[in-house]
């Protein structure tokens, strides 16, 4: 996500930092490709105008350009406008005193309502609570089949009516089943058109008068950019809004949505959706999301979804692997299988501080973890345990099971054996004497791990010169 806008920041806070003095013609001349690149993101222009100027007035002012790190003190301030000009957004759902807590997405079709609320759904069960799911759209053909269906997936009751009923006695009934029933939330799926037209807002208006709902969001596509900032304007004016729901994120590379509709809308963006699967539901943080354009990562993100997807205890016995160099390629599988379930491995290495420039150099592709799992699934169990037992033989066979060739068989176990060198070497710092630290593993795996054992042997050899 927003890798265009991403990129062209990170150059320009690239060039200021390797500046020692900072003149005003250098930040202003920054800015105006800031400007441009925002633009191209599809921002608004009066949000880009405001940021621009702010940025500008203070990055000229004395005490930024006689610093001694002005580079810094500029990305500190650009980083300051980005939060501000996406937040500040609370992503806590606010549920109300006495159950069921009503709470009614509205958007446009195709927008991503329905996915959206069973994902919502999930999250929710997650936290403890127990939701209904309400198939309100009774105009686009089965959009309940689609709800049903999803619900059956997050193990979660959807409430229907098939027989014509409208929906907002659909709503009130279902308001009054989740009472009955103990539940705590309702989550109104309701019906989207193709454009915001009368008969939609009347609908929905009717919607929230028969069952005055706590919270109500707009689910709003990420990638129609300035489109989704004035749906959200168009419905705010007939529907009061509690905040905006963005759909698709992960495929949106240029972000004009995200970082235009709070400062626009004044609505702040609740959740953001990362993807087709159901968990795959985020809450916004403006200063998250911040750092990442800003290529510093974001550490506290992907520690949450490595705590979701992962085991603890597994965790800590993985590492005891490591560190003792017992790791196989069972366990590495493991290991594939659960970072499939965090994300995509370039996403996640993004979040990582330090490795967003790294990553443009990176020939990485998630197909290769489905080449690399199907290739250690052919294997039998005790050449997973010792891969060094694979000869000619074995590796045609299992290229053969895994539709690879021999020699990519060959290069991954070669390959997983320097990996468990290294890690081995992390571990117990005998990389770190020959000059070879934590810091250096992005340029390592960037160039391929078969560069490690020579440059250990060089870096010994000159240390050996020095005695």
């Amino acid at each position: 996500m927003f890798e265009a806008i991403a990129s062209k920041l990170q150059a320009v806070m690239q060039r200021l930092g390797r500046r020692g003095y900072l003149t005003e013609n250098a930040v202003r001349e920054a800015m105006r490709e800031v400007r441009l690149a925002l633009l191209e993101a599809d921002v608004n222009f009066r949000v880009v105008r405001d940021f621009t100027n702010q940025v500008t007035d203070q990055a000229v002012g004395e005490q930024v350009t006689k610093s001694v790190t002005p580079g810094q003190q500029v990305v500190k301030i650009v980083y300051d406008a980005l939060v501000a000009m996406m937040g500040p957004a609370d992503p806590v759902i606010h549920l109300a005193p006495e159950p069921p807590t009503v709470i009614m997405l509205a958007g446009l079709q195709g927008s991503g309502k329905t996915t959206t609320a069973a994902k919502l759904g999930r999250r929710l069960r997650e936290s403890g609570h127990h939701p209904l799911l309400v198939a309100a759209d009774i105009k686009r053909p089965a959009a309940i089949d689609q709800l049903e269906i999803l619900g059956r997936q997050v193990n979660l009751p959807v409430f229907s009516r098939r027989d014509g009923t409208a929906a907002p006695r659909i709503c009130q009934e279902a308001v009054a089943e989740a009472r009955g029933q103990g539940l705590d939330v309702v989550i109104l799926d309701t019906a989207g058109r193709l454009h915001i037209d009368t008969e939609m807002m009347a609908e929905l208006e009717e919607v929230a008068r028969t069952v005055r709902p706590q919270q109500t969001y707009l689910v709003a596509d990420a990638m129609t950019g300035q489109d989704a900032v004035e749906s959200t304007l168009r419905f705010h004016e007939r529907l009061p809004l509690d905040g905006v729901i963005l759909t698709k994120l992960d495929a949106d590379a240029r972000g004009g949505a995200a970082l235009s509709i709070k400062a626009v809308t004044g609505r702040p963006i609740k959740f953001v959706g990362v993807g087709e699967k159901v968990e795959a539901l985020e809450e916004f943080h403006p200063e998250r999301m911040a750092s990442r354009i800003l290529g510093m990562g974001d550490v506290v993100t992907l520690v949450e979804k490595a705590q979701a997807a992962m085991d603890m205890d597994e965790a800590r016995q993985m590492e005891e692997k490591l560190r003792k160099a017992t790791f196989t390629l069972e366990d590495f599988l493991k290991q594939i299988r659960q970072m499939r379930r965090i994300g995509p491995f370039k996403e996640l290495l993004a979040m990582i501080p330090g490795w967003g420039p790294t990553l443009e150099q990176m020939q990485i592709d998630d197909t290769e973890l489905t080449r690399v799992e199907a290739i250690i699934q052919s294997m039998t169990p005790p050449e997973r345990l010792r891969p060094e037992v694979i000869e000619a033989s074995r590796r045609r066979r299992i290229a053969l099971g895994s539709g690879t060739a021999a020699h990519e068989v060959a290069g991954l176990v070669k390959q997983f054996r320097q990996m468990r060198v290294m890690m081995k070497g992390l571990a117990d710092g005998s990389l770190a004497r020959v000059g070879i630290g934590v810091k250096d593993v992005p340029g390592l795996m960037a160039r391929g791990p078969v560069k490690v054992k020579q440059r250990s042997k060089r870096l010994k050899g000159k240390r050996k010169k020095r005695r």
